[in-house]
């Protein structure tokens, strides 16, 4: 199944990926945000953390991307999103834990809107239920839709779920 329901492990499975992550990190100025489906009690989800790595203060993006080369991350360009920049794993670097546990890793600047709109939207999905019923009644239509397929769920969730997070991204800027 594409979409489950919610796993009360997921954010254990965060706290693990974070406390490797900021440990490779130290002495940066960091934060470390669990974003995402996952990061919303009770909402259905693809099983994959998502992961968004704020850079702070004075840190710069060389030196994060230095660390997490460290332990075996390739930095993977913006893909298209400004202030967002995409980390994914080299397969030659096995870990018990990074390699294990599914994960999205992204690093961005504390002013990048991408990261606004991420923590601003899973902020709005804890504090309205209504609203996470919605958006997870649309994530099963949309994954049955895709016929499980996870690139045609990707498709279709940005055409048919978009104008539904605008909404929500709205409502929780008014607020």
């Amino acid at each position: 199944m594409l979409i489950q329901g919610y796993q009360d492990y997921w954010p254990a499975q965060f706290q693990q990926i974070s406390a490797i992550l900021q440990a490779a990190m130290m002495p940066n100025d960091i934060r470390i945000e669990h974003i995402g489906s996952t990061a919303v009690p009770g909402l259905a989800a693809k099983p994959i953390i998502d992961i968004d790595i704020v850079l702070e203060g004075s840190i710069h993006f060389v030196d994060i991307k230095s660390s997490l080369e460290t332990i075996g991350y390739f930095h993977n360009g913006d893909q298209g999103i400004q202030d967002r920049e995409v980390f994914k794993r080299r397969s030659s670097k096995l870990h018990p834990i990074l390699d294990q546990i599914p994960h999205h890793l992204y690093v961005c600047p504390v002013t990048s809107q991408e990261l606004k709109r991420h923590l601003l939207f899973r902020d709005y999905l804890r504090k309205n239920t209504k609203a996470r019923d919605q958006y997870q009644q649309l994530k099963f239509k949309i994954a049955q839709f895709a016929l499980q397929d996870r690139k045609r769920y990707a498709q279709l969730k940005e055409q048919m779920a978009r104008s539904m997070i605008e909404s929500f991204l709205t409502l929780a800027e008014e607020k």
